[in-house]
């Protein structure tokens, strides 16, 4: 994409906090989902939930909402000097 003057925006792409934020919390948001699924449960410690589970799909959501929020709205990199 270019700017109103025609030189191109350079955004931060995968240094952008959020990406990060967003792939540890995918990373997590699996283990823990893949242990609800298929680990031992231990139903009669959480009052019959599955807590695994449950955190797993939310941080899958809330690393999903992260990973949106950089694709669509990147952050753009100022100029320095030297472009």
């Amino acid at each position: 994409m270019s700017n109103p003057s025609g030189t191109p925006r350079r955004t931060a792409g995968l240094a952008d906090i959020r990406n990060i934020i967003g792939g540890l919390l995918a990373v997590y948001g699996v283990i823990l989902t893949a242990m609800g699924l298929f680990g031992d449960q231990e139903l009669d410690k959480t009052g019959g939930v599955n807590a695994n589970l449950w955190a797993g799909l939310a941080l899958l959501v809330v690393a999903a909402a992260f990973i949106l929020w950089a694709v669509l709205r990147p952050t753009v990199v100022p100029p320095t000097s030297g472009d």
